[in-house]
């Protein structure tokens, strides 16, 4: 069916949905948990009839532990996720020697979360799954996107259903105001659109992940099985499961087996390991390491995200942990402008903040994947921000607009966390005590500190997403910002 216009489209399936997400992955996930919670009505459709299953992204770096702590599952996460292993290094089946693949650190009260926090990629989809239920949320599995059409008034999706059991395929239009990729590096949305990706391939050579189980190998450390040819194989115990996750690279050309023999033989060949060793392949999958950026990451009313916008080697764990932080960005905005009267224009700095940042990521996992930088305090991403962004205005004590919001303890026993955590802005004004304008006080909360160093003296206006969007030492211009992103200003 040829989509022609929205408006016919509302006529033919009646509620017009807030937003439509394609992909019920990280990113489309966490998208939707954050805006349910603001009251955004939201569909999410995804082609597979049920959630990703393997490992994949298994390394969740601090800041997306922070974005994860506000959305209200940080606790799950930490319960079910554990520290990266020491490295091992073998040879001819002995053991070599520890190799630590991650720069130490200690958490602080500005920065409580270290990291990486290793989670299987399939355990954090089930408990951002779980948190959508809780808040109302659902997912449409084995829905596919079979077409998009948008004018001025929203979206047109045509997805088509596969009835498995009768054999048919039915296909029904969903009309929505905004709609997001959040379908992956081969994105179907994208390729509707006709968005570009530019990029380059990493490494030549092939490599393959799996989910292996192998009763007999040790659980303490990341056993690592380097190669003469430079190649590797590599072993990750995954925390709160019984199981490793496999990643191999082959130098010598050949196209990776992915059969479970197949799997079983190559760690056979490149370990002490018996084939027969290996008692379980839960999931498996080949690829080769590339990065490359959507050219845009919107077009009208559809909005690029995740994977969909760029797509990254492995190499140092920046890939799902720059997608859901994508999700966190884009949710407030599309909550100010779907609730609170936000001017559309607010949608325009989704892009002019998480672009740049994504083309810096892409960078840093391809020079961690060549072994021309570490895996160090970058990765964790605590440093990322938008200073130069265009909400970003105003200077005071320690921060410039566009820092992160630091966390720390406060009097009574709670911390900056647990007050910027929801759907709202917060106001901590530290060290002074200013004459304030009106403000709602269901979407402003106001903080006031006697000190903190890592904030200084001044005003803070910490966004929804934990950065600061204002800051100032008074008042002065404060409305002003609010009213540019849609209040909230009390009338």
């Amino acid at each position: 069916m040829e989509l022609n216009s929205v408006k016919e489209a509302d006529a033919d399936a009646g509620a017009v949905v807030d937003v439509l997400i394609v992909g019920a992955g990280p990113t489309g996930l966490a998208l939707a948990c954050d805006l349910r919670r603001r009251g955004v009505s939201v569909q999410v459709v995804e082609r597979a009839a049920r959630l990703f299953p393997g490992s994949r992204g298994k390394g969740v770096q601090p800041r997306t532990l922070e974005v994860l702590d506000d959305l209200g599952v940080v606790e799950q996460m930490l319960a079910y996720g554990g520290p990266a292993p020491v490295g091992m290094v073998w040879r001819n089946g002995e053991r070599q020697g520890e190799h630590r693949m991650f720069e130490e650190t200690r958490p602080t009260a500005a920065e409580p979360y270290t990291g990486p926090w290793l989670v299987p990629q399939w355990r954090t989809q089930e408990i951002l799954y779980a948190r959508l239920r809780e808040l109302g949320g659902g997912v449409a599995f084995g829905t596919a996107l079979a077409g998009l059409a948008q004018d001025g008034d929203g979206v047109a999706a045509e997805l088509s259903t596969e009835a498995t059991a009768a054999g048919t395929t039915a296909a029904r239009t969903v009309p929505a105001r905004y709609a997001v990729a959040a379908d992956g590096g081969r994105s179907t949305v994208r390729r509707l659109l006709g968005i570009g990706m530019t990029g380059e391939s990493v490494d030549p050579a092939p490599m393959l992940v799996a989910d292996v189980r192998i009763p007999a190998l040790d659980r303490l450390n990341w056993h690592i099985f380097p190669a003469e040819d430079g190649s590797f194989l590599a072993l990750c115990p995954l925390p709160g499961t019984a199981d490793f996750q496999l990643t191999a690279q082959l130098k010598d050309g050949s196209t990776p087996d992915t059969s479970a023999a197949g799997v079983r033989a190559l760690i056979a060949a490149r370990t002490h390991l018996a084939a027969s060793g290996v008692t379980h392949v839960l999931w498996s999958s080949d690829f080769r390491p590339r990065a490359a950026l959507a050219d845009r990451f919107r077009d009208g009313r559809i909005f690029l995200a995740g994977d969909a916008a760029h797509v990254h080697s492995p190499a140092g764990g920046q890939g799902l942990n720059t997608s859901v932080q994508d999700a966190y960005n884009l949710g407030w905005k599309l909550g100010q402008v779907l609730r609170h009267g936000a001017p559309a224009a607010l949608l325009d700095t989704y892009e002019q903040e998480r672009r740049p940042v994504a083309a810096d990521m892409l960078g840093l996992s391809t020079r961690i994947h060549r072994g021309e930088a570490s895996r160090g305090a970058a990765t964790r991403q605590l440093g990322l921000g938008y200073r130069e962004g265009p909400l970003s205005t105003g200077a005071a004590g320690a921060l410039h607009s566009g820092d992160r919001a630091p966390d720390g303890p406060l009097p009574d026993g709670t911390t900056l966390f647990d007050t910027l955590r929801g759907p709202h802005f917060t106001l901590l004004t530290v060290g002074t005590d200013p004459e304030l304008p009106p403000l709602d006080p269901e979407l402003v909360r106001v903080r006031k500190l006697d000190a903190y160093a890592p904030y200084g003296k001044g005003l803070f206006l910490v966004r929804p997403d934990g950065y600061v969007g204002w800051a100032g030492d008074d008042a002065r211009g404060l409305a002003e910002w609010l009213r540019g992103v849609g209040g909230p200003v009390a009338p």
